[in-house]
């Protein structure tokens, strides 16, 4: 008996080989990617996004080159809330808040660019002062109280990177003589170490390490809409005491400028790292991964005034 092979029909396609595989789609690639890319941008501008401290402005809390997270929404959002300000400045605000009393925000000057990181010692109706380092809120000295000195490793490390003019970078002149040699061969920087409370309680320590311009400024009141922002590090810091020509804030911030704020820190790196991601791991700081931002609530916060 003969057995005959199936025919096929004239109209087939011919079978493809056994090992052919499926045509890449660059299309639904590259739509991917587009996709991907504005979840990441989406969550940098409404949730929360990676911010590094590149100068000293908010030493002792903050040191160049800790890496934190940023938060997005507490205040609601605005035009600088959106990443790498890919809008146009505005005035408008959706969902606005009012940041508290010692809140650590991002903030991005009425004539620059690029993000800033301050305090808020202010809110709108207030009318503060600063005199001879102290603030002054509502006519009344806010609680300051003088704490032992804090230490800091006298390196470059702790000097701003180049290149942020907007604020202060340490200068041999005015911190020489807060070095000290400790018994174990360190050299170190002694610095004198202030503890203010804010009328929330809001507590948190704040470095005056000589006599500035920016230790006193006449009372003004912030305006609806505005809060006054100032450096933990007063000597060192362009802020709202300062006007926009020498890099300062031009006094208080409206809040359609306030694009997040500082939560906690992820990690830091102390300056002798380079590109190579290895040289990372003996660079980190110790003791800073996961540190909260967020300012202590003094327990019985006493009235106001000074203690020294």
């Amino acid at each position: 008996m003969t057995v005959e092979e199936p025919k096929t029909p004239a109209n087939a396609e011919p079978a493809a080989p056994a090992d052919a595989r499926p045509r890449v789609s660059w299309l639904e690639e590259i739509r991917g990617l587009a996709w991907m890319l504005l979840a990441v941008l989406a969550f940098h501008s409404f949730i929360a996004k990676p911010f590094y401290i590149p100068s000293i402005s908010m030493t002792p809390n903050l040191l160049v080159g800790d890496r934190l997270v940023v938060s997005k929404y507490p205040y609601g959002w605005n035009w600088s809330s959106v990443s790498f300000h890919l809008l146009p400045r505005g005035t408008w605000r959706l969902l606005g808040g009012t940041p508290e009393y010692g809140d650590i925000v991002i903030v991005v000057p009425r004539d620059r660019e690029e993000d800033l990181i301050k305090r808020v010692v202010a809110l709108p109706g207030d009318r503060i002062a600063v005199k001879a380092g102290h603030i002054y809120l509502n006519g009344k000295p806010i609680k300051r109280e003088m704490e032992p000195a804090i230490r800091l490793p006298a390196d470059d490390a702790l000097r701003c990177d180049s290149g942020h003019a907007q604020d202060y970078c340490y200068a041999a002149s005015d911190m020489s003589r807060h070095r000290i040699r400790l018994p174990d061969g360190r050299w170190v920087l002694e610095l004198p170490t202030w503890r203010e409370t804010l009328p929330n309680g809001a507590t948190y320590v704040t470095l005056d390490t000589e006599e500035t311009v920016g230790d006193d400024f006449a009372e003004i009141t912030v305006p609806a809409g505005h809060v006054f922002l100032m450096g933990d590090n007063r000597d060192h810091s362009a802020d709202s005491r300062f006007p926009a020509w020498s890099q300062g804030l031009d006094g208080p911030v409206p809040l359609h400028n306030v694009g997040g704020r500082a939560e906690f820190i992820t990690f830091s790196l102390d300056g002798t790292q380079d590109w190579n991601p290895l040289t990372w791991w003996g660079a980190l700081r110790s003791g800073r991964a996961w540190s909260s931002l967020r300012p202590a609530i003094a327990p019985n916060s006493a009235p106001s005034g000074e203690s020294q």
